[in-house]
């Protein structure tokens, strides 16, 4: 599974790193961004999937 931010649709509300700290961090202007080159834990896979669907924006996207 990998992961990743549109940052075109990003506002910062930090659901995600605050949700996932171990995928997504926040860039120096408070939105998020994913942590490497997004390939997902095996552990963190229902945390990113919880993430997606509570995105405001629906910013994240995760691809198999």
């Amino acid at each position: 599974m990998k992961v990743s931010i549109d940052p075109d649709k990003c506002e910062g509300h930090g659901r995600c790193f605050s949700t996932a700290p171990a995928v997504f961090d926040s860039d120096d202007l408070g939105q998020g961004i994913v942590i490497g080159d997004g390939t997902v834990p095996a552990d963190q896979e229902e945390l990113v999937r919880l993430c997606e669907q509570n995105c405001p924006e629906y910013a994240i996207e995760i691809t198999e």
